[in-house]
């Protein structure tokens, strides 16, 4: 019986998987046009699933060596001998079980070779008349990443020089990591193992300049996750609408591969076979809930860089617009892990569960560090009746609480953290039953849209900063706008007004407008 995966390979006889049959043909194509190309993809992403595929797709027309860095010791990047014959044994454990002749294998193995002019001679002998694939996955898991630049530098020698025969070598060459092998010098400067001359150097003369731009889409779209909820509708017959519970899963994954099948697994092994919309929300507060390797990743990497915690931080909470510029370092480095992308040519979090986490954990962190400005004398039970979230009443205690708390001293920073102190207000009062996420392509320094999810209810709340008349009934339209993509008829509009000899006191009540139903709160 298939099962849902999240750990290791996934294997079609044993898993539930996504279509990728169009991905695979994608980079099939770039094997036959001779090209050499990384498939660097943030963690968790199916590299190596979509490895496995593609060498599967190969193998009756090509001699695949798919091999791994992955727990390789520090021994193995000493030397160029050292590295020479690992990479050799790793090439011949990788076609043990293949068709390959037994001793065109044990030729792979030459104890002679020490330096990386005898490697490449070598791969012209094991090339010549052969069309041999090299993919070599966890490329970035290096010990010593100079030795590998000389390997690199080697390779890209041999393609350069391969239309001759006395350079025949590799068909095809991958590599795949979450690193782009472009930028493998920046891993080794924050590594601390190599030290340029030029801090520039790091983004000149790259050993994989020949290598084309791998343009797969990795992530799953709402068809190809259908794909896997067809296989499993037909062993389980649930009565899913399959179509409508894919789209759901994109909407809060974008189609990030761990993320589909985590939500997967939760609704098939943890929530009873709920496959329904409520379902795949209460996998999405299961997988908010969790510690998962992902997760982990994720805040390691906030926590090592301090410019990417500040740069998201500025997104995600304060609203700042920041134009997508991929050739930018910072930006680069949020895409490469996974955590940003271009929405509108603005930056954005990649998807919905990756917002819901980082806005959690920036928000914690910052409301640590004034706690003398967080509002906490509301307790859940007191907005939550018989499992109901009462976001009027939520509202209303927030409104007067924060009144109590503002200091004119403290003006500016109530200007600036007003929306903190919000979200710090929220999260322990629907923690555990509910989440919520910001919607960062909707937010920046005027507006910032807060989707509420508790039980089988939703909220749509919209914070903003008062910028007078005119722009209040603008808010109201943007709601609207809001509410009509969620198709409900009713949403929270919460205005910060910071003009000077304003008078402090809230102002909280119902506004009906084109026939919706709008709670209003200025504070």
């Amino acid at each position: 019986m298939h099962r849902f995966n999240v750990t290791g390979l996934c294997v079609p006889e044993k898993h539930y998987m996504a279509d990728m049959s169009f991905k695979i043909a994608q980079m099939r194509q770039l094997v036959e046009n001779r090209s050499y190309f990384t498939i660097n993809r943030a963690r968790q992403y199916g590299k190596t699933t979509a490895l496995a595929c593609l060498k599967k797709r190969l193998k009756d027309e090509f001699i695949v060596i798919l091999t791994s860095f992955e727990g390789l010791g520090n021994e193995s990047f000493e030397s160029p001998a050292a590295f020479c014959q690992t990479f050799m044994e790793l090439i011949k454990d990788a076609l043990e079980f293949t068709d390959v002749p037994d001793a065109y294998k044990e030729n792979w193995l030459d104890n002679g070779i020490t330096t990386f002019s005898g490697l490449s001679k070598h791969i012209t002998k094991m090339c010549t008349g052969k069309k041999v694939v090299l993919m070599i996955d966890e490329v970035d898991k290096t010990s010593n990443n100079e030795i590998f630049l000389h390997f690199l530098g080697m390779l890209r020698n041999k393609f350069l020089a391969r239309e001759d025969a006395q350079h025949d070598t590799f068909h095809s060459v991958i590599l795949a990591g979450v690193y782009d092998i472009k930028n493998i010098k920046l891993k080794m400067i924050n590594e601390g193992v190599y030290q340029p001359a030029f801090r520039e150097d790091k983004f000149l003369n790259s050993p994989w300049n020949i290598a084309v731009n791998f343009k797969v889409d990795m992530s799953f779209n709402p068809t190809e996750i259908a794909v896997m909820l067809t296989m499993y509708e037909s062993d389980h017959q649930t009565g899913m609408d399959i179509m409508g519970i894919a789209e759901e899963i994109y909407i809060y994954t974008s189609g990030y591969p761990f993320l589909v099948s985590r939500i997967c697994q939760c609704l098939d092994e943890e929530l009873g076979k709920n496959w329904t919309l409520d379902g795949v929300q209460e996998a999405v507060k299961i997988i908010l809930d969790e510690q998962n390797t992902l997760f982990d990743d994720i805040f390691k990497n906030l926590e090592s860089y301090t410019d990417l915690y500040d740069l998201i931080y500025s997104v995600l909470i304060m609203g700042e617009q920041i134009d997508f510029v991929i050739h930018d370092p910072l930006i680069q480095r949020g895409a490469m892990f996974g955590f940003l992308k271009s929405s509108n040519r603005k930056v954005a979090i990649d998807n919905k569960i990756f917002e819901a986490a980082m806005s959690s954990y920036l928000i914690s962190k910052e409301a640590r560090r004034n706690p003398d400005k967080r509002i906490t004398s509301v307790l859940p039970y007191d907005v939550v009746q018989n499992g109901k979230f009462n976001m009027e009443l939520c509202l209303r205690k927030f409104a007067e609480h924060y009144a109590e708390l503002f200091s004119e001293h403290d003006q500016k920073f109530f200007e600036s953290h007003g929306r903190l102190l919000f979200l710090s207000y929220l999260k322990p009062l629907i923690n555990g039953q509910g989440f919520y996420h910001i919607e960062s392509q909707f937010t920046d320094l005027r507006r910032m849209d807060i989707v509420v999810d508790f039980g089988q209810e939703q909220f749509i709340i919209e914070l903003k900063l008062w910028h007078g008349e005119k722009y209040k009934q603008e808010a109201y339209q943007q709601l609207l706008g809001y509410m009509a993509s969620k198709n409900t008829c009713t949403g929270y509009l919460l205005t910060f007004d910071f003009r000077k000899g304003h008078n402090k006191q809230p102002s909280v009540g119902w506004v009906d407008f084109e026939g919706k139903r709008i709670f209003d709160v200025v504070v």
